[in-house]
């Protein structure tokens, strides 16, 4: 089985075709592949929906814990200059005043 569609959700390679869409077994995120390859242009949306860009400045919508911390990443803390990693989990790469050098998921921020 060369010929894998891998889940663009999870990355699994366990997918199958259902109708005209593809479903994975794992997440059970169903897509259509010929919208993935129209959309391969790899933009990251935050949480509201708008599209991020290199260097802008977001602000976090929810408490993050942070793993080895004392305290969380509370919400309201804005984050300035933020480097974009597309095709990753943690997608945004930043600097936090008071925690240092750190990876964030898009769906926990916004555009300020």
């Amino acid at each position: 089985m060369s010929d894998t569609t891998v889940c663009s959700k999870c990355n699994s390679e366990f997918t199958y075709p259902q109708d005209n869409l593809m479903v994975c077994s794992q997440c059970f995120y169903e897509w259509d592949p010929a919208e993935v390859l129209a959309d391969s242009g790899d933009k990251i949306f935050d949480a509201h929906g708008n599209e991020l860009q290199n260097g802008d400045t977001v602000v976090v919508v929810k408490d993050l814990p942070v793993k080895g911390a004392p305290k969380p990443v509370k919400t309201g803390t804005k984050v300035k200059n933020i480097k974009l990693r597309p095709g990753s989990d943690h997608n945004i790469d930043c600097k936090i005043d008071g925690f240092g050098a750190m990876a964030l998921k898009s769906e926990f921020v916004k555009k300020a």
